[in-house]
């Protein structure tokens, strides 16, 4: 099952502006309830400068959108919008370990 992604600006802000926050130690999760019923969850990726150059930006993403594949069995609400912001130290992490992170702290919730 492939991934729905946040496109435009204006989704990510309505995500940080109205959603829910969820702290780990290398990635911040937004959501945000829609309301729609739609084909989603819909996700959303970003690594900003301060990761690094742009290849650990893009190693940052990519992890994220690897975990993102690996959360989408477990999402009931179809109506999310997901938001996964990464932070310093993500590189240096294995998939496995930075899913079991954010799946814990989902549970915690």
């Amino acid at each position: 099952m492939s991934l729905w992604t946040l496109q435009k600006p204006w989704q990510f802000r309505q995500v940080y502006r109205d959603g829910e926050k969820i702290d780990c130690k290398y990635a911040i999760l937004f959501y945000y309830r829609t309301g729609d019923s739609t084909d989603g969850p819909f996700f959303g990726f970003v690594a900003s400068k301060r990761i690094g150059n742009a290849v650990k930006r893009n190693r940052a993403k990519r992890l994220l959108r690897q975990v993102a594949a690996d959360l989408l069995p477990r999402v009931k609400h179809r109506d999310l919008w997901i938001v996964l912001v990464a932070r310093s130290g993500i590189t240096e992490l294995k998939t496995q370990q930075l899913a079991d992170e954010i799946v814990e702290r989902l549970e915690n919730q």
